[in-house]
């Protein structure tokens, strides 16, 4: 059980230090030592959990995904429109949201999934779970709408990035709905929706940092109250493991044959 939360760790120190080295960087020019340095993990850990550059950068992809939660619950329209003005918010806080935007702007991934695929499949659904509700016009087809909201989000956040840093992006993004609104739903309907969104996300973003510390801190009490007296760390640790010389706990247990080959895509090591 230790053995499996320490390799999830792992993965996730992986994936969070890729996120932030891609969007420093983009795809062509962030290097695989670059990832290893922040994320403080061996190239035999990263191989083991990632094939190339190009797999953590599609875990990057999928991740971003996260950053968003549609409520099933009440207005599909609101839940749409909140949901959007939750991945403005991440795009000026979270490295995974501006990562993975980087990611599909580039355009890696010609060869694979449509970097837009996830974004649209899931407006287009909660479009059509507008229709169900009387919220949508019938004769809209959802899936041509949700490939005109994306498509507009993706051009209003990079003039933002390129005007304010974004900084007035969920400003925009509420100026984009108010175009956008009257030409999918009726307007006893838009009269109730609010643009800028429901929920104070700031306020969200610093209760959840709260809850995260104060969780950190419980597990770092409960840990400390398991050590025995004047016990540092687990018996016979270091090389007594049977590690190889100068080789990490991580990159002993999870480095696979073959793990040190270079990654695909150009990817520098």
């Amino acid at each position: 059980m230790a053995k499996q939360a320490r390799a999830v760790q792992t993965w996730r120190s992986i994936v969070d230090a890729a996120a932030s080295v891609f969007d420093d960087y983009g795809y062509e020019r962030a290097a695989i030592s670059e990832i290893l340095r922040r994320a403080k993990v061996t190239k035999g850990a990263l191989y083991f959990h990632f094939a190339s550059k190009e797999a953590i950068a599609q875990a990057i992809m999928d991740e971003q995904t996260s950053t968003v939660e549609f409520e099933q619950e009440g207005s599909p329209l609101q839940s749409l429109v909140d949901g959007g003005q939750q991945f403005a918010f991440a795009l000026r806080h979270n490295a995974m949201a501006r990562a993975g935007t980087r990611l599909s702007i580039e355009g890696v991934f010609l060869g694979g999934p449509h970097p837009w695929g996830d974004w649209i499949d899931a407006t287009a659904r909660m479009l059509e779970l507008g229709q169900e509700r009387g919220e949508v016009f019938p004769q809209i087809d959802p899936m041509v709408s949700a490939k005109i909201i994306v498509a507009s989000f993706t051009g209003i956040q990079l003039v933002s990035e390129a005007d304010t840093g974004r900084a007035d992006l969920r400003e925009q993004v509420a100026e984009m709905w108010r175009h956008i609104l009257p030409s999918i739903a009726h307007p006893g309907v838009i009269a109730h929706i609010k643009p800028e969104g429901r929920v104070d996300l700031a306020a969200q973003a610093r209760e959840k940092a709260e809850r995260e510390e104060q969780e950190a801190r419980i597990a770092a009490e409960a840990k400390g109250a398991g050590s025995l007296p004047g016990e540092s760390g687990p018996r016979g640790g270091g090389a007594g493991r049977g590690t190889r010389a100068g080789q990490g706990a991580d990159e002993a247990d999870e480095e696979p044959a073959g793990a040190g080959a270079g990654v695909s895509a150009g990817g520098a090591v």
